[in-house]
Formats: structure tokens, sequence, C-alpha cells
């Protein structure tokens, strides 16, 4: 698999797990030996894994109906990003979630997220250049 397909698969999981209020798993996806931050619309920036958790535990115990669309990885040798669209019933946002790779898996180290007025409609079968960068 490449690396743009494990990429795509981690922000994959973490949007799973995000849906469906999942807290075991969005602790596993999220890495425990990186400094990790988090900025949720509206929020002050999180700084550290244990205030980045606990912001998660509260989301997910009564998580949104989201989804996520329009992922474009971009991956720099262990560390990755993916810029992709939330949906969140009316609301749409802009999303970064980087990654980096440790001990084969792609664990997120920052995500954030805030509102864009509109979108794109999605293309319809061009998926575009390689987002693979070394």
């Amino acid at each position: 698999m490449s690396d743009d397909d494990a990429l795509l698969l981690a922000n994959e999981a973490f949007y799973t797990a995000f849906a469906e209020g999942d807290e075991a798993t969005m602790d596993t996806l999220w890495s425990e030996t990186r400094p990790v931050a988090c900025v949720h619309p509206g929020w002050a920036p999180l700084i550290g894994r244990e205030a980045v958790m606990d912001s998660w535990r509260a989301i997910l115990s009564n998580p949104p109906p989201i989804r996520s669309g329009r992922a474009t990885p971009f991956v720099y040798g262990d560390t990755g990003f993916v810029l992709c669209h939330e949906v969140l019933q009316e609301a749409v946002l802009a999303a970064t979630n980087i990654f980096v790779k440790e001990d084969g898996r792609w664990l997120l180290v920052h995500h954030q997220a805030g509102p864009v007025q509109q979108i794109e409609p999605e293309p319809e079968s061009d998926p575009g250049p390689s987002r693979q960068l070394h």
C-alpha cells in the first residue's frame, strides 16, 4: 500500500471514530510519543495529549453527525497531512489533519478545522497528480 493510501486510511479511521463516538479508537489514533495539538472550531488551541484527548472525550460523548470529503494527502517522508472538508449538518469546515509515521502506522499529531463559506463540487473522476513528496 502506498503512503498516500495509508495516510488516507488513517484519516478515514479518524472520521469513523469521530462519527461513531468511539473514544477508545480515537485514543489509539493519536501519537503517544510526539507532542500533539488540536484546534476545534471556536475553541482555544489545545496543547498536549491530555488536553487534546479530554476534548475528544467531551465531543465524543455526544458526537455531531459528521462526514468528511475531498481528502487530499500530502506525504513528506515520515510526516504527512490530509486536507479535507467536514460536513456537519448545514456547516462545512475545512480541516487539516497532520500525521507522523510511528512503527509503520500514521498517527495524528494535530487536527484543526474551521468554517468555509462554500465548497466546490467534487470532481467527477480525475484524482489529480500524486501528492507524494520527498
